[in-house]
């Protein structure tokens, strides 16, 4: 894969800088008038009549994933801590609206830099995941994003699709997408903004597979950034896309680049790094540094970011699909913000960071960061409402097409809770999709990772209400997995359920989504593996055999041990089937009709004792 970005073509970032330059040039006296927080240089000696001090603003977000129109249910909302101490649920998102957020946000902002932290594309919706996430990177472009690290699901489609996302060219598969105005085959471009992937290294020339940092420059200031995706991406992606790499501890590589940087004159660093968080609450304006600095977070990115560098003046992060906010200390002892935007645009993060002429570094004292809300009664984009028309004409005659019927709103995603009704309803499918290749098939085994939306009631077109389209299908399971059958002992099946919440899914548990007749008890008042109680697993009423062998369903992702679960990496006698997207469209079919919908399932699977 080249190292080399698709160069940066200029014009509209540079027409905006240079447009907003002149207008406080000319509107002197208002431009001293503005407050610190706007971009004004701070008063002090520099050489040349220059400030000393001048305030960069960063704006960020991460985990968009492909959602260039609005998220959809509880997907589409954020929770608003009210005064009072409730809560409010905010719908937000959309790349129509977060394009008009970040170009307001920039107004009065001479030094405005933007960034991402990963998941840009990957577990995408139909209109962005059928061409391959050619429709958001063209967003990404057009909203001017600066730099972005690579996530996990960068890597779905492979290194090499990785490498055309960002250096351009026609799918190898799918061809070219679009036409010119002369009815012939239009190249697709690439991203403009660079994909840094600093510990992401090719297996046989030990060399980062695309750029490890970037530095922004901009009349004098520099703010170097440095990439990184969490070391354990090869858990949570398929193995063919992943082939042929190593991904590397996250804290050795960052304090690596940031010594580079240093030695290259860098001072001020931000690291944007795909590995996130828990806050305490869901709430996007919760005060995370209570009662004490980063108190209120937990969760992988807390070690890691007391082990990075003091170097680094603060972190970008992503992949919790958390919003927060916080000042966790550095090795020093000394607070750094960490930040993190949500999912799906539904947020943007405004950080100041001041920076000191003489120095060349950030007066992390100085630094002041909040996430704010994108909110769906502002103006659209129209530039963005463009490009969605334009995509959305390609994929509708797909897209539109009716597969099921529902009775009521299914969570998926959105559920909040471990057993998802719409879990229950991909793992029957699944089963009976399993049963129609071997009629001995058991049970069906679902990662809840892999449901990346709800199913809600209320049409999102002209569908009509209740209607299920292929759209919406394809946005709760994108990602081409196969059914696969699988023989497991009722052993292996009990150390399946209690890798769970042990080993590496302990400190996030990871609660498999069971198809209908597999039954047990969750106790999270114990820890670990312990919280599944081995007694209460019982399947159509009687209890797990240890020694007898069950013919399992599972997408290909759990089959090859994916998401921290490798005993189901261990089953015998494979047989693949469909792929999971036909598998759930076929059981709608099968199993609902206008005057028949299918209602909500109950979630009563897993009793869960808290």
């Amino acid at each position: 894969m080249s190292t080399t970005p698709h160069p940066r073509r200029p014009g509209r970032r540079a027409t905006r800088v240079l447009a907003a330059a002149a207008s406080l040039a000319t509107l002197g006296a208002l431009a001293a008038a503005l407050p610190a927080s706007a971009g004004q240089e701070q008063a002090g000696g520099g050489k040349g009549g220059k400030k000393r001090t001048v305030d960069v603003q960063l704006l960020s977000f991460n985990d968009f994933h492909g959602n260039l129109q609005p998220p959809a249910g509880s997907s589409g909302q954020v929770t608003e801590k009210q005064h009072d101490g409730t809560e409010k649920k905010i719908d937000a998102g959309g790349v129509e609206y977060l394009a008009t957020s970040l170009r307001t946000a920039r107004k009065a902002h001479p030094y405005s830099v933007t960034a991402a932290a990963g998941d840009l594309i990957g577990a995408s919706p139909l209109l962005s995941g059928l061409f391959h996430d050619e429709p958001t990177v063209q967003a990404m472009n057009k909203l001017d994003l600066d730099v972005s690290s690579v996530g996990n699901h960068e890597f779905d489609e492979g290194a090499k699709e990785l490498a055309r996302i960002q250096n351009g060219g026609c799918h190898p598969k799918d061809g070219c997408f679009e036409k010119d105005g002369k009815g012939r085959p239009k190249k697709f471009e690439g991203a403009d903004y660079p994909y840094l992937a600093a510990n992401v290294t090719d297996e046989k020339t030990g060399k980062p597979i695309l750029k490890p940092y970037w530095v922004w420059k901009h009349k004098g200031v520099k703010v170097g950034f440095i990439g990184v995706t969490l070391e354990g991406t090869p858990d949570i992606v398929s193995a063919e896309g992943i082939k042929g790499l190593k991904f590397h501890d996250e804290i050795k590589t960052v304090n690596k680049y940031a010594e580079i940087l240093d030695k290259q004159g860098v001072k001020s660093i931000v690291t944007l790094i795909h590995e996130g968080g828990a806050p305490a609450s869901q709430s996007y304006n919760y005060d995370c540094d209570s009662p004490g600095a980063g108190d209120g977070i937990s969760g992988p990115i807390t070690d890691i970011a007391k082990g990075i560098t003091p170097k680094v003046d603060a972190l970008v992060t992503g992949h919790t699909h958390a919003a927060y906010v916080c000042t966790i200390p550095d090795p020093a002892g000394k607070p750094r913000m960490v930040t993190s935007a949500s999912s799906y645009g539904k947020l943007y993060t405004d950080t100041t960071l001041t920076y000191d002429r003489r120095t060349k570094d950030i007066v992390r004292t100085s630094v002041k960061s909040a996430n704010h809300v994108v909110s769906r009664e502002q103006a659209k984009a129209p530039d963005m409402t463009s490009l969605i028309n334009r995509w959305d004409k390609l994929a509708a005659p797909i897209a539109n097409r009716p597969v099921g019927y529902i009775s009521g709103d299914i969570p998926g995603r959105g559920a909040g809770v471990p057993e998802a009704p719409l879990g229950d309803l991909i793992a029957d499918a699944q089963l009976a999709h399993a049963k129609s290749l071997d009629p001995e098939a058991d049970l069906a085994l679902m990662n809840p990772g892999g449901i990346r939306s709800d199913l809600v009631h209320k049409a999102s077109g002209s569908e009509g209400d209740g209607v299920v389209t292929y759209g919406e299908a394809f946005t709760v399971q994108p990602f081409s997995n196969t059914v696969n059958l699988v023989d497991l002992t009722g052993a292996q099946l009990v150390t399946a359920l209690k890798q769970q919440v042990g080993g590496a899914n302990q400190a996030s548990p990871k609660i498999l989504q069971v198809s209908e007749g597999l039954t047990y008890t969750l106790d999270m008042t114990k820890t670990g593996a312990d919280r599944v109680v081995t007694d209460s697993i019982k399947l159509n009423g009687k209890a797990l055999d240890p020694a007898a062998t069950y013919r399992v369903a599972l997408n290909s992702f759990l089959a090859g041990g994916g998401d921290g679960f490798p005993e189901l990496g261990k089953g015998t006698k494979p047989l693949v089937g469909a792929d999971d997207l036909k598998a759930f469209n076929d059981y709608l079919a099968a199993n609902s009709s206008a005057d028949k919908p299918i209602a909500p399932p109950k979630a009563d699977r897993i009793t869960i004792v808290k």
